[in-house]
């Protein structure tokens, strides 16, 4: 019995020994795969979108990365433009992106809203993330060149119906906390999508997708809207693609 006491010690020491070389071992090899450099492009949407009452209009929403494991590079652009005119929205937004748990990102960077006029510039913050349920969630704040507030909330469910056969549900949520009359936005909740799409993926990389797309613009923005003769409620059927790269 005595002899078996008279080991724990240098099984003690051992162990700390053996935990003390792991860890910069660990970190050694973390930095390793930070230093390598990825990139990636998604086109989240790219769509015509069929509205039962207003303009007809083709969408995107395109998005993309470059870096490493913990540090990236971050882009994303999106809008609107109807099959006959110009391009009635359009934002574009560069972002330093790190990665702050397994999940989850904290997004620092700029938007330039190219569309509508006035044309503007925002700082952004912003975290990306899975959130448990698998739910994708995007929450960003932008303050304007001008000191105008708002935020936007973005979060899809990817459901697998088949091998390759998915629904996508998601929603959007726009916020202002000031009324902004030359971007005909006003405080409060400004702007609800809700969004159903079902896609094929005939290969990972490349899926055609259909489906049905609400826009309603609420509050005073819906005022606003109604004030200059513009649509504040649009039903859409949508056909497009969705590919990454």
């Amino acid at each position: 019995m005595t002899k078996t006491n008279d080991r724990w010690p240098s099984f003690l020491v051992l162990g700390a020994i053996s935990l003390g070389s792991i860890a910069p071992m660990a970190r050694a090899q973390d930095d390793r795969m930070d230093r390598r450099i990825f990139s990636y492009v998604q086109g989240e949407q790219f769509e015509y979108r069929a509205a039962t009452q207003g303009r007809d209009t083709l969408s995107w929403d395109i998005r993309g990365w470059i870096g490493g494991d913990y540090h990236r590079l971050f882009f994303k652009t999106q809008g609107d433009a109807p099959t006959q005119g110009a391009v009635d929205r359009g934002e574009m937004q560069l972002r330093y992106s790190r990665l702050i748990s397994p999940f989850w990102d904290l997004m620092l960077g700029a938007r330039y809203d190219v569309k509508p006029d006035p044309s503007r510039a925002y700082a952004v913050a912003a975290l990306h993330g899975l959130s448990p349920y698998f739910y994708e969630v995007d929450a960003d704040l932008f303050v304007s060149e001008e000191g105008d507030v708002s935020a936007r909330l973005e979060v899809e469910y990817q459901l697998l119906l088949a091998q390759k056969l998915i629904l996508t549900p998601s929603f959007e949520l726009n916020f202002a906390v000031q009324e902004v009359k030359e971007v005909g936005v006003g405080p409060g909740l400004s702007d609800v999508e809700l969004g159903l799409r079902l896609r094929y993926e005939i290969r990972r990389e490349f899926a055609p997708y259909i489906g049905f797309v609400w826009e309603r613009k609420v509050g005073r923005t819906a005022a606003l809207a109604r004030a200059a003769g513009e649509e504040f409620d649009t039903p859409a059927f949508v056909a497009g693609i969705r590919f990454w790269f």
